[in-house]
């Protein structure tokens, strides 16, 4: 990459002064060298970009084509190059993301551990909101990118999936479905329910998955967050179907999780960002960083637990 970057920027000086000699000068390399790396360009390119006579130095036509596209190009690789250097040294700066309450549990504190040891001095705002509002802030700007679910759309919006997660029954270890290996949706039939209210995406998501079932749950109990869900069914006032995610990592002394089946209703969670919106270099790096552990690293908790 750096010789073909040496090479294009050869051809553009020659190009501007139109004499090998000077361009060597200018470059601080010697004529030869010069020489060597637009021939090295040109066989890369499969063609001549110059005429050369003993007098002058002209562009071929694919050279006067070549000629603007090649200082595109060295002013984006430049001015990228000092916006990473200027981030990854000196330059303070401030990250905004809008998630869902459970990703911003799971996702975010290793790769903000990550960020923070490369680039000390950008701070990041995390916004934890509900899945119409994460999209919202993302649209309007307020947030650089977002992390939500997938059946949450608009037409501006790019989504790029991270994990496919199943809901799970919640309850106490005592209670009789704790018993079994699998349990059914209609197991459920005649419990009081704890669930989050309908405007929420998570409960639209399951709303649309039973619509043509002859029974439909009890929501005894709807609550705005999930973590307090959890805390209800702790204290005896029932069961309650949460994301995967949003049950504690660690072997819990009341609460248990159980596999829904029949059916198997999933949600899948990943990147939000506005349709060409072009992030700044600390958000660009933070997303590389986050796409990295949750879509690439093999030692990540959740490789294969919610594979289909």
């Amino acid at each position: 990459m750096q010789h073909e970057l040496q090479g294009i920027q050869a051809f553009v000086k020659i190009a501007e002064i139109g004499c090998f000699t000077r361009a060597s000068q200018f470059l601080h390399i010697s004529q030869p060298a010069l020489t060597r790396r637009i021939k090295k360009l040109e066989e890369s390119l499969g063609t001549t970009l110059f005429e050369r006579s003993t007098r002058r130095v002209k562009l071929t036509a694919v050279g006067r084509d070549f000629l603007p596209k090649a200082r595109n190009l060295l002013d984006f690789y430049e001015s990228s190059i000092l916006s990473i250097k200027e981030m990854a040294t000196h330059q303070t700066g401030v990250i905004t993301l809008s998630c869902l309450p459970t990703a911003a549990f799971y996702f975010l504190p290793a790769v903000i551990r990550d960020y923070n040891e490369h680039y000390p001095n950008i701070r990041i705002r995390i916004l934890e909101h509900s899945a119409n509002d994460c999209l919202e802030a993302v649209l309007n700007g307020d947030a650089d990118f977002g992390i939500n679910m997938i059946n949450i759309t608009h037409p501006y919006i790019e989504f790029t999936p991270l994990v496919n997660e199943p809901f799970v029954l919640a309850c106490k270890r005592d209670h009789d479905l704790a018993k079994k290996s699998l349990v059914m949706w209609e197991d459920l039939a005649g419990l009081r329910l704890i669930g989050v209210r309908k405007s929420s995406g998570n409960r639209l998501l399951i709303d649309q998955a039973l619509e043509g079932f002859d029974w439909q749950p009890n929501w005894f109990y709807e609550v705005r967050h999930l973590s307090t869900s959890l805390g209800m069914v702790e204290a005896g006032l029932g069961v309650a179907v949460v994301p995967s995610l949003a049950m504690p990592t660690d072997e819990h002394h009341v609460l248990v999780s159980r596999p829904l089946i029949e059916p198997v209703i999933r949600r899948t969670l990943g990147l939000v960002v506005r349709r060409g919106n072009s992030l700044s270099p600390a958000a660009e790096k933070f997303r590389e960083m986050l796409m990295k552990l949750w879509s690439q690293d093999n030692t990540s908790p959740w490789i294969g637990k919610f594979s289909n």
